[in-house]
């Protein structure tokens, strides 16, 4: 369905400004399908992207502005994310001991183990969700959105 139609729009939109409005009404269609796996561990879109952040270290901690910079969503509140996620033992925290200043954050094995589970569900409802692109429409999505970011 044409996004003018999605929206109820009687007013015509300019090429940006429709293109604007169809990539955040596409983003939070995602964000609603994407949900019920990340509450189903309790967790939001921006614990999954912390997680998600953390393995990639590959083991070795990262720092809070590491994480921040890294993040999709980088209003969040990082450190009360990682609050949540410490409580459920998904990653730890830790002054560095070079840098009194920093603090460190790191993957457990419990995390890593929950993030493999949310990934293939992840995975899945992306699989849904593109269903009706082939995988060169895909690629040209990806250039074309990478394009607008350059």
């Amino acid at each position: 369905m044409d996004i003018e139609q999605s929206i109820k729009n009687s007013i015509p939109l300019s090429p940006e400004t429709k293109t604007t409005v169809n990539i955040l009404y596409t983003s939070s269609f995602i964000d609603e399908h994407a949900a019920p796996t990340y509450k189903e561990y309790g967790i939001t879109a921006a614990h999954f992207n912390i997680l998600r952040i953390l393995r990639g270290q590959k083991g070795k901690p990262a720092n809070l502005s590491t994480i921040q910079e890294r993040m999709i969503h980088r209003n969040s509140n990082t450190t009360r994310l990682i609050d949540k996620l410490i409580a459920k033992q998904w990653v730890t925290r830790r002054i560095c001991p070079s840098n009194r200043r920093k603090i460190e954050v790191n993957i457990t094995d419990l995390g890593l183990t929950k993030l493999k589970e949310i990934d293939r569900q992840v995975e899945q409802t992306a699989k849904d969700l593109f269903s009706n692109l082939t995988t060169t429409e895909m690629g040209q999505l990806n250039t074309l959105l990478d394009k607008v970011r350059t």
